[in-house]
């Protein structure tokens, strides 16, 4: 497997392997450790585990294992295990717990994900199950941007560095022939590498046109007087790519099946639940957002509405979106092409969709031997 690169300038810092990214929007690097579930554990204990520790992020993305952990499906799945969550705020962070061992199973983006897997030689993580798809937007200034034809000499904010909204803004602007540098993000149109916690205020001041990003950073710069003026689900086949997904340590899967298939049912049964009860479930992950161990505020009601219908949540890890979002960032010239072959074990998913009566979901020749 080829080692993932990045062409730095001679002045810049050395990045970790592909991305050193957000898993869908990050705001920062650390984990709030020992963040305790909604329910407490109660019964026979999965695998005999006294713990499941998982990674999740304090943001709309991941509303899967927010609303999972607020309304207590995957306690109800684990029994006597106790549920365990880490809130991150950047994808690196989680895959450096992962490695490390100081969790079990994360909800993270796909760029993260590529860059563990392909740093490890394949030997650190395996996805195992969709989370979510969309909610990711172009909100421009519409006093400087009228329409697609106007990006032109302006500027655009991603969140980070080759992050997944990075690769997808310098892939929208070739398709549209602009010239940019990749690395340091000069030409026809200025990328700005800007972080998401810190964008609106950007936005506000006028140091960027316009930002290419994910919920709920999205939804606060319409708030703040911006225009969405690309829905990314428009590019894409069917409306759908992936934004979250789980993973697991591979000696996790490997040594307690039976704990990854019960948080699986969890995340199944919670998915299913939002589907169901859109405005409960919008309430329920506010209330979560609000958690001072997990983001510490709720969303004001003119983002949290937005933000929540933009995404959709997914036990189809959209495995073709992954390829090609890897594809774009060597066509960016921001990674060397990496072998994904088995970066997917959908054996436990398609074993819990199928005792759900729901139809199994395909790997797209990326899975194990």
């Amino acid at each position: 497997m080829s080692a993932v690169r990045f062409r730095l300038l001679a002045a810049a810092v050395t990045l970790p392997v592909l991305i050193a990214a957000l898993g869908a929007c990050g705001y920062g690097s650390k984990a709030k450790k020992d963040t305790a579930g909604g329910v407490a554990p109660k019964g026979a204990k999965v695998d005999g585990l006294d713990q499941v520790r998982i990674g999740l992020f304090g943001n709309t993305t991941h509303a899967t294992p927010l609303i999972g952990l607020q309304k207590g499906f995957f306690q109800k799945e684990l029994g006597g295990t106790e549920v365990k969550p880490s809130v991150f705020n950047a994808g690196p962070a989680e895959i450096e717990a992962l490695n490390s061992g100081a969790i079990d199973i994360g909800w993270i983006g796909p760029s993260p994900s590529i860059n563990g897997f392909a740093k490890s030689h394949g030997r650190s993580l395996k996805i195992i199950s969709g989370s979510a798809s969309g909610g990711v937007s172009l909100v421009v200034n519409p006093e400087k941007i009228k329409s697609l034809d106007d990006l032109k000499g302006k500027t655009i904010a991603t969140p980070q560095l080759g992050n997944t909204q990075d690769v997808a803004l310098l892939h929208y602007l070739a398709g549209r022939g602009y010239k940019v540098d990749a690395t340091t993000g000069t030409g026809e149109v200025t990328v700005q590498r800007t972080d998401n916690k810190v964008m609106p205020t950007a936005f506000k001041q006028g140091s960027i046109d316009a930002a290419w990003v994910p919920e709920p950073t999205a939804s606060k710069l319409v708030a703040a007087g911006g225009k969405a003026l690309l829905d990314e689900t428009k590019l894409w086949k069917n409306g759908k790519f992936v934004i979250t997904h789980v993973i697991v340590s591979q000696q996790f899967l490997k040594e307690h099946p039976k704990a990854v298939e019960a948080v699986l049912r969890g995340s199944v049964k919670t998915n299913a639940w939002i589907r169901s009860r859109p405005a409960e479930a919008q309430n329920a992950l506010n209330d979560k957002l609000a958690d001072s161990k997990i983001a510490g505020q709720s969303l004001p009601p003119d983002v949290i509405a937005p933000a929540f219908k933009n995404i959709e949540v997914t036990d189809d890890p959209l495995a073709a979106t992954l390829q090609k979002q890897t594809d774009y960032a060597v066509q960016a010239g921001l990674l060397a092409k990496p072998d994904l072959k088995g970066i997917y074990d959908l054996t436990l998913l398609n074993k819990v969709l199928k005792a759900e009566g729901r139809p199994q979901v395909d790997d797209a020749g990326l899975g194990s031997e």
